[in-house]
């Protein structure tokens, strides 16, 4: 059996940048253990499946996302990459398409900005500090937040960049993953991402993270429309908008490879 991959570089507009993602379009389902099984081969962050769905017409797909050691709930820069691939290698000329997933419809759109993800927006609220947790980060965060990851919160991007986790240690420390934050320089806000728990020490640019990031970050500054840095060092950009119980994430995607994957019976 022979299936196409496309490696895109999410959330950026330049080669080597953004966050990598391997998307493999299906006309049905694989067994999920050859789908993760391919996701390890590839050794990204995440790997992404889509199958046509509906009524053929090219509007609406079922959408898998897996690290090399797990399935996941949401992705968000799979779910570019793979809109991308829709939209700039099968030429689909849609201005809306629909993916069913794990965490219900994403609808993604074509935008100024280049594609628009639609996803659910994460509640946030504050906690105590973890000494443990402090302790596996380094550094020194001034406020803690749950939402499906932790959240700790730096007084500057600087602190943020300098930031070297000890990753055994923030295993050992939380059975979820983690995202660290400031204010930033250039930007309304920088993240970085820290996911040992699904087998990532660092994903480079996490879309789903700013589903809880966008509306600390809009509360915190009174304002709905942010652009980010998640100043990993490949370094990726989103520009985000709260908007009600959704965050709509736009950002730019290019092709690094087109490849063939080959499983023998």
């Amino acid at each position: 059996m022979e299936l196409q991959q496309y490696q895109i570089s999410a959330f950026t507009s330049r080669q080597f940048g953004g966050n990598p993602a391997a998307i493999v379009p299906l006309a049905e389902w694989l067994p999920a253990e050859v789908m993760l099984a391919i996701a390890a081969e590839n050794n990204l962050s995440e790997t992404a499946f889509y199958v046509p769905e509906g009524d053929g017409d090219g509007a609406a797909y079922g959408l898998r996302w897996f690290t090399p050691a797990v399935e996941v709930d949401l992705c968000g820069h799979a779910t570019l990459g793979a809109a991308h691939v829709l939209f700039n290698e099968f030429g689909c000329k849609r201005e809306e398409l629909r993916f069913n997933t794990r965490s219900g419809e994403l609808v993604v759109t074509r935008s100024a900005a280049g594609i628009c993800l639609d996803l659910p927006a994460h509640a946030v609220s504050e906690t105590t500090l973890d000494p443990q947790m402090v302790a596996a980060l380094g550094g020194t965060p001034t406020a803690a937040f749950t939402s499906p990851s932790n959240i700790y919160l730096y007084q500057s991007e600087v602190e943020v960049r300098a930031l070297a986790p000890d990753m055994r240690a923030l295993l050992e420390a939380s059975d979820t993953t983690t995202i660290v934050t400031a204010p930033g320089d250039e930007v309304d806000f920088v993240s970085r991402f820290f996911a040992p728990q699904v087998g990532i020490d660092e994903d480079p640019v996490t879309g789903s993270a700013h589903c809880a990031l966008t509306p600390l970050w809009a509360q915190r500054l009174g304002k709905n429309t942010l652009q980010a840095l998640q100043v990993s060092s490949r370094l990726g950009e989103l520009a985000c908008e709260l908007a009600g119980d959704r965050v709509r994430l736009n950002g730019a995607a290019i092709t690094f490879l087109r490849g063939t994957i080959v499983i023998e019976a």
